[in-house]
């Protein structure tokens, strides 16, 4: 039996070595079999845990071994799971880990899992309130650049708070999912008139997106201390955006038409946990923060990760954009998000905005790939300033794990589709 690089872990198959989504991993998604009949079909879903290319029925399992916990694991949705809170989370993780590695288990869970290609994935949670962020300098920077050429590129605020908007929770699709090009108002600046149309500047936004487990009480903010005891964990986040369709509507007031119609998450939860060899310390900050925002104190969890993402169009890489520079952390947008005393409900979804880094290959969406479609993109299947009917954008990344195995997180693919 091959095992894991760095590691003395079994488990039941036979994974190559330094499988990224060995025993160090354990995602959590929902699954069907393919063959239990038309996917949607909501009796036949259940939470699932990827291990290799395959995927054990956790609620089987958990009833199996007679785990106290069985029930969250035997639902349709991850969100009794999410709901359970940390120590829960911990506890859950931990016998997952047992099943999958200890040897004396193996003859209970083989029959359990099933190979990836033999079931249907579908949206893990769901999705209570969407909100999405600007975390990025150095994607705010170069659109400051690109749209205010004579002006500083942050606005005043950007480096006082996170800076966000609300999307729309029922538009949130999982990978594999194909996007349907948006059709809305657009004008150009030497236009007599707005238009009406599919969008002709069809972008993407390299993201990760934060899943919220344990709600707060409305009216009562949440400290950057207790991130990790409302965060269950995290995933790959594609924010389509029509550019067109946004600039004219983001006057005086922010995203709307330009965004709300899909927003695609990966098909695996990666938890917190999962991460910890991830963990780096936020960019040294260079305006003083608000005690609400101030992340200094050593004890505090960092809440930024090194994550190295991959950006595919149509198969060919474009980006790599890395998530060690974001700027604001997840525990700082969520801090903000409810300093004014926003409740947080189970299923909550935010999302980092996009992800780019200081060079020209790290951008994270197209107009700042292409600036703007000026410099388009020169591909083996022809040019690209924004994206075409058809194109199939996927997002990966792997982060650093133990004993210098890679934690990978699930891919998130969309393909372009005509109205």
């Amino acid at each position: 039996m091959t095992g894991m690089a760095g590691t003395s872990e079994h488990t039941p198959l036979d994974l190559p070595e330094g499988d990224p989504f060995g025993p160090h991993n354990l995602p959590y998604g929902v699954f069907s079999d393919s063959a239990d009949g038309p996917a949607g079909s909501a009796g036949a879903r259940r939470v699932g845990v990827r291990i290799g290319d395959h995927v054990l029925d956790a609620g089987a399992a958990a009833e199996a071994f007679g785990f106290p916990h069985a029930a969250l694991l035997a639902a349709p949705t991850l969100n009794p799971l999410l709901a359970a809170g940390r120590a829960v989370w911990s506890e859950v993780r931990a016998a997952l880990t047992a099943w999958l590695t200890e040897p004396a288990h193996r003859a209970t869970v083989l029959p359990l899992l099933r190979p990836l290609s033999a079931v249907t994935l579908h949206l893990p949670f769901e999705v209570a309130d969407y909100v999405d962020f600007y975390a990025s300098e150095h994607h705010a920077s170069n659109l400051g650049r690109l749209f205010r050429p004579d002006e500083e590129p942050l606005k005043p605020n950007w480096k006082h708070l996170p800076v966000g908007y609300h999307g729309r929770a029922g538009t949130v699709v999982v990978s594999g999912t194909d996007v349907v090009r948006p059709s809305g108002q657009r004008k150009g600046p030497s236009d007599p008139a707005p238009v009406f149309g599919p969008s002709v500047r069809l972008d993407i936004e390299t993201e990760v997106g934060y899943v919220v487990g344990v709600p707060s009480a409305q009216g009562t903010a949440v400290p950057l201390s207790s991130y990790r005891d409302h965060v269950f964990g995290i995933c790959l986040l594609n924010d389509w955006s029509a550019r067109d369709i946004q600039s004219w509507e983001t006057v005086p007031l922010g995203p709307h038409l330009g965004k709300s119609f899909a927003t695609s998450i990966s098909a695996w939860i990666t938890p917190l946990e999962a991460l910890d060899a991830a963990r780096v310390p936020a960019p040294p900050r260079t305006v003083p923060l608000l005690p609400y925002l101030d992340d200094a104190d050593p004890s505090l969890d960092p809440a930024g990760y090194d994550l190295r993402i991959t950006v595919s169009l149509n198969g060919h890489t474009i980006s790599e954009p890395p998530f060690s520079t974001m700027y604001w952390t997840g525990a700082q947008m969520l801090a903000h998000m409810t300093v004014n005393g926003a409740s947080l409900r189970t299923g909550d979804l935010y999302g980092s905005g996009t992800i780019s880094g200081p060079g020209e290959h790290e951008r994270g969406s197209l107009i700042e790939i292409t600036w703007n479609g000026q410099r388009p993109l020169e591909l083996p299947d022809g040019k690209r300033g924004f994206l075409e009917d058809g194109d199939v954008v996927t997002l990966e990344a792997w982060a650093p794990g133990p004993d210098g195995a890679r934690v990978a997180l699930g891919e998130v693919t969309g393909r372009i589709v005509t109205p």
